[in-house]
Formats: structure tokens, C-alpha cells, sequence
């Protein structure tokens, strides 16, 4: 069946909250899907961020979460990729590559100087992962952070 990528909207919320509460579930061992469900709505209702989701047929199997950022220096937005996540049952097919490539395409329509992406250290192979799709170590900037 043909994949398909797509920014989406409110009525894909039923489709993509099960991705991501089982996102949420790998991080924080904390499966909540009201929760989740609860945020990714206010995010679309709210347009505070864009979530481009694959489609297998009818089937979401798999999204990405962008959240806006500007640079003062370059006076241009800068995109977050802060969520990627693909169903278990569709790894390995290339999906979270297809996500990402399409991630750049809308970073380029929208005029974006960057995207940004944190990585964890439990996750090394992130790091060969978005390498090989043209992110590198950022030369300029070291992140810090301050829990509140």
C-alpha cells in the first residue's frame, strides 16, 4: 500500500494520539492517552505546533512534531523537530526517513533557516540516523537547561 505524508489537522487527533501516547510510553514508561490525546488537541486547536503524519492506506503508522522557534540573529523562524515516532509494527520500512525528508521539504516552504533536533543519550544511533539525512553537531551553540 502507498505511503503518504501529510500536515495534520484536527480530525486526524483519534488517528495519531495512539502514536503518541505509545511515543510518550517509551520515555516516560507512563501511558496516559487521555493526556496525550488532551495535548496534541490543544497543540492543533492552538496552531502551536505542526504535526506531519504518515499514512499506510488509512492507517496512521507513524508522525512527526514540530514546534516553532525564531533566531534573533537571522530574524527567521527555526523549526524544533521535537517528537518522531513510527508504529513497531512499520519499522524498518523506512517511514521515520520519509518523515524526516518531508520534515526538510516543509522547513524549506515555510522559509526556515533550520531545524533544530535534541537527541537523548540513550538513543545513540539518532545521531548516524539524522546524520546520514544531513543534521550535524551544532558548531556555535552548546544547549543548557534549567528545570522549572
Amino acid at each position: 500500500m502507498a505511503l503518504t505524508v501529510r500536515t495534520a489537522t484536527l480530525g486526524d487527533l483519534n488517528a495519531i494520539a495512539p502514536l503518541f501516547d505509545a511515543y510518550r510510553r517509551f520515555f516516560t514508561e507512563e501511558p496516559d492517552l487521555a493526556i496525550s490525546r488532551r495535548f496534541l488537541r490543544e497543540r492543533l486547536e492552538r496552531h502551536e505546533s505542526v504535526v506531519l503524519v504518515a499514512f499506510e492506506g488509512l492507517e496512521a503508522v507513524g508522525f512527526l512534531q514540530l514546534y516553532p522557534l525564531f533566531s534573533s540573529w537571522y530574524c527567521r523562524r527555526q523549526w524544533f523537530l521535537s517528537d518522531l515516532y513510527v508504529d513497531g509494527r512499520f519499522r524498518e520500512r523506512g517511514i521515520g526517513k520519509y518523515l524526516v525528508t518531508a520534515c526538510i521539504d516543509y522547513a524549506k516552504r515555510t522559509g526556515a533557516r533550520a531545524v533544530l533536533v535534541e537527541l537523548p543519550f540513550s538513543e545513540p544511533h539518532l545521531v548516524r540516523f539524522y546524520g546520514n539525512l544531513g543534521f550535524a553537531k551544532d558548531s556555535v551553540f552548546d544547549l543548557y537547561r534549567l528545570i522549572v
